[in-house]
């Protein structure tokens, strides 16, 4: 995901390894960020990919990016109900398997050529995805001392920027053919030429997702051979406990945050999701090239601008740059939106910088000052993350209505949320 943010309760292990024999089973965790991470950024190769391979208008491909969200929509309170009753390292060994299940899937959906087939297989692997998200930060908190917590985290969450960057790389190397032909090129084709190029574009998903199932796998088995911690939770003793009376809703600032967060999410999958098809129409950059743009500079410039956003938060108030990189925002997407060829690539290309404190300042604005209450609030916030099933498929009907570069309204609205949560939202009456 986007980021992860601090839970309001406290962990304590059991069992396991001793203090100071954590570096092993720190590294599988670790691990984990980057293996989801590498999935997500994935998916902006696939859309261009399978629209080609299965023949999909703009809308039907989005829906690559609405299975894996919705899945962690659905999946998010099993996980967490399966995570209490059997434990963490029993839940991350079963996400795992998921996982390279759902891997495993691409290849009879290659073989089939069914767009359906790609959707049930994504799905399958963002359920994986869901299991290992919900345990991995309780696991990276108390994997050695307590007061280094917080370097280990953010060291295991800079695994996400890296999976950002090489995950488009990867597309482009092994699964876009650079094979790309015209409506009118495909109309001309015999149809036994045809089905032929579908086929053999449909195919070449096939060996990197085998290679990321068996590479999950042997996480898995050394998760299994592993000792690792018993994670169990308690509540913080120092946190407010003044917010557990009436209902959660009349927290107003924490609704606005989960209503910004939906929006920011549908805006992050949103701007990548669409980037090649964006960077072909806009400047007649290969899709090649451009996935490789899309994972150095703007998968980099997220990484980059995660640890820029942090230093300037020690100068500028989280609420004042959240607003200040929305609007910067804004500004880049008017500017995509206006103009051709590479000053409108670049304008896109520049946006994940902005983007990169969005999802961990929003969360901690939205929990602020509710107490007890948090744990449930934190819940709603991360149920809104639905936001990347819903927004795609709105930019591939403007897409299919207009074309690709008018899509990008759709996250310039989303951005404007942002900025008015900066603004007002974030500051609404809160309850004591």
């Amino acid at each position: 995901m986007a980021g992860t943010a601090a839970s309001n309760s406290t962990y304590t292990t059991t069992g396991g390894n001793k203090a100071g024999n954590y570096l092993f089973p720190f590294i599988l965790v670790t691990s984990l960020f980057f293996l989801w991470a590498l999935i997500h950024n994935l998916s902006p190769v696939l859309i261009p990919h399978l629209k080609k391979a299965c023949q999909l208008t703009d809308t039907q491909s989005s829906f690559i990016d609405s299975s894996i969200f919705l899945a962690y929509f659905v999946m998010a309170m099993p996980a967490g109900y399966v995570m209490k009753k059997f434990g963490y390292k029993s839940g991350i060994i079963f996400g795992l398997i998921v996982y390279a299940a759902g891997a495993f899937l691409f290849i009879p959906a290659a073989n089939s050529g069914q767009y359906a087939f790609f959707l049930v297989a994504l799905f399958v692997i963002a359920t994986g995805l869901t299991f290992l998200e919900t345990a991995a930060n309780p696991y990276v908190t108390v994997l050695g001392k307590p007061e280094t917590a917080a370097f280990r985290l953010n060291l295991a969450q800079s695994f996400n920027g890296v999976g950002a960057m090489i995950g488009p790389i990867i597309g482009a190397k092994f699964i876009l053919s650079g094979n790309e032909h015209t409506k009118e090129e495909l109309a001309r084709m015999a149809p036994a030429d045809l089905q032929q190029y579908l086929a053999s574009e449909a195919a070449t998903v096939k060996m990197p997702y085998m290679i990321i199932g068996f590479v999950v796998v042997l996480v898995a088995i050394l998760f299994i051979f592993t000792k690792m911690p018993d994670v169990k939770e308690q509540e913080d003793p120092a946190i407010d406990n003044t917010g557990s009376k009436g209902s959660i809703f009349r927290h107003k600032h924490l609704i606005a945050a989960v209503v910004t967060q939906f929006f920011y999410i549908g805006a992050q999958v949103g701007v990548n999701a669409f980037f090649i098809r964006f960077a072909k129409f806009s400047a007649g950059i290969n899709e090649q090239d451009a996935a490789i743009l899309l994972g150095s500079v703007a998968g980099g410039g997220f990484m980059i601008g995660r640890f820029v956003g942090t230093g300037l938060m020690r100068v500028i108030k989280p609420h004042r740059l959240l607003a200040i990189y929305a609007f910067v925002n804004l500004l880049l997407l008017v500017v995509a939106m206006t103009v051709k060829g590479d000053v409108a690539v670049w304008a896109v290309l520049a946006v994940p910088f902005f983007m990169s404190i969005m999802f961990p300042t929003i969360f901690s604005l939205g929990i602020e000052g509710i107490g007890t209450d948090a744990k449930f609030g934190s819940s709603l916030i991360i149920m809104s993350i639905v936001g990347g099933a819903i927004c795609p498929p709105l930019m591939g009907m403007v897409s299919d209505a207009s074309n690709i570069q008018m899509a990008y309204i759709v996250p310039l609205v989303c951005f404007a949320v942002v900025a008015w949560f900066g603004i007002k939202g974030y500051k609404l009456d809160r309850a004591l």
